[in-house]
């Protein structure tokens, strides 16, 4: 189970999500309205989200109550919803690759936080659903920015974002929904308190990857 676990968060930061060249062909073509086909993008772009995935997979790692998770998954999906739409809508430029290495920072920081290294580096401990909420909304440019990729068309924009969104949070639920089910799995055993720190240690690493291929991105496209 933690093999999984550790192939996951370090397949995270080489691959996270990208625009396939057929879906962007697909969407450069048509106009007007497409709702299932927005849905069926949101959803797919979500599940291949591996960096949106590997930070929830932090935010859910030490909560066992389902209210708990809710509420945190909910702060997560305000703040994404909200600058995905905000930021195609009103066509609100930022650089992909430092959108992409903050969020590979929001990884970083949750693992940071999973250890405790807070309170023990700084004797205080963050407001963990404020940072939910603040890095869902850079996560929600980061959505923004790959979705511009497709060109849409004005005709029909709104309406074809919300559907995207709705997507999107429909992947977010199957998403979660599997890890819940292997993470569920995994606290029954005896490997999950041995092997805790260093499933957040392999996330932090994970996240240090996904910063530094963005930088060096960022750096060699200027």
């Amino acid at each position: 189970m933690f093999g999984l676990v550790l192939y996951f968060l370090l397949a995270a930061s080489a691959f996270a999500h990208g625009v396939a060249e057929g879906d962007k062909g697909y969407i450069q073509e048509i106009t007007g309205v497409h709702v299932m086909p927005f849905i069926y993008l949101g959803a797919k772009h979500m599940m291949t989200g591996y960096d949106h995935l590997l930070f929830l997979f932090g935010v859910i790692f030490f909560l066992y109550k389902l209210r708990h998770v809710g509420l945190y998954v909910s702060l997560f999906a305000i703040g994404h919803s909200t600058t995905l739409l905000l930021g195609v809508f009103l066509d609100i430029g930022v650089s992909a690759y430092l959108i992409d290495a903050i969020i590979g920072l929001s990884v970083v920081y949750k693992a940071l936080d999973n250890l405790g290294a807070f309170q023990r580096w700084f004797g205080v401990q963050p407001n963990t659903k404020v940072a939910t909420l603040v890095f869902g909304l850079f996560h929600g440019f980061g959505l923004a920015t790959k979705i511009k990729e497709f060109e849409v068309s004005s005709d029909g924009l709104l309406a074809n974002l919300i559907a995207f969104n709705v997507g999107v949070e429909i992947g977010q639920l199957l998403a979660l929904s599997a890890i819940l089910i292997l993470m569920s799995y995994w606290r029954r055993t005896s490997s999950f308190l041995r092997h805790a720190y260093t499933a957040n240690v392999a996330m932090m690493s994970a996240g240090f990857l996904l910063i530094g291929y963005q930088l060096t991105g960022l750096f060699v496209a200027q």
